[in-house]
């Protein structure tokens, strides 16, 4: 169903791409826009530590909620490391790709986990009281969205590749 990677020796293990994504700060999810153009916009998100799950929070409408709403296949990007390497006209860089469908969360529970797993990514500091307060002020408006993956891909850089074998 998922195409193989042409350069597999570049590959990342399963675990290595899941430690990128849990490790990574933004992505961008693309999906199927309006009239079959492309959609893909940058995000900020946190996930489960098995890389199975995929949280993003959205404004309860727009462009990417009704791309969702109408088709729920969906990829993921995160670049965790991209450093230039002019003389070599390259990059070395990491990256994962994560397949599958998205959907908007409407199980109040389920909410509540993504939205803490949210919080705690962007400020691991906050005390429970204060996350806890702000979540409930902002309740009522949050959208959030799950990416349930079901192919995860991660690459490196050939330089990288050969440094670690």
């Amino acid at each position: 169903m998922f195409r193989e990677m042409r350069r597999n020796r570049q590959a990342l293990s399963a675990g290595d791409a899941s430690a990128l994504l849990e490790a990574g700060t933004s992505g961008v999810l693309a999906v199927a826009g309006d009239d079959g153009y492309p959609y893909a916009v940058p995000l900020s998100y946190a996930c489960d530590r098995e890389g199975e799950r995929i949280w993003f929070h959205c404004a309860r409408s727009g462009h990417k909620l009704d791309a969702v709403r109408r088709c729920e296949k969906a990829s993921f990007c995160v670049i965790v490391q991209d450093q230039i390497v002019p003389e070599k006209y390259t990059t070395h860089f990491r990256s994962v790709i994560a397949f599958g469908r998205v959907r908007e969360l409407t199980d109040e529970a389920e909410r509540r986990t993504a939205a803490l797993a949210l919080a705690r990514k962007y400020h691991p500091g906050d005390s429970v009281e204060h996350r806890q307060s702000y979540l409930d002020r902002s309740w009522a408006s949050l959208c959030l969205l799950e990416l349930r993956v079901e192919h995860l891909t991660g690459k490196q850089a050939r330089e990288l590749a050969e440094a670690s074998s």
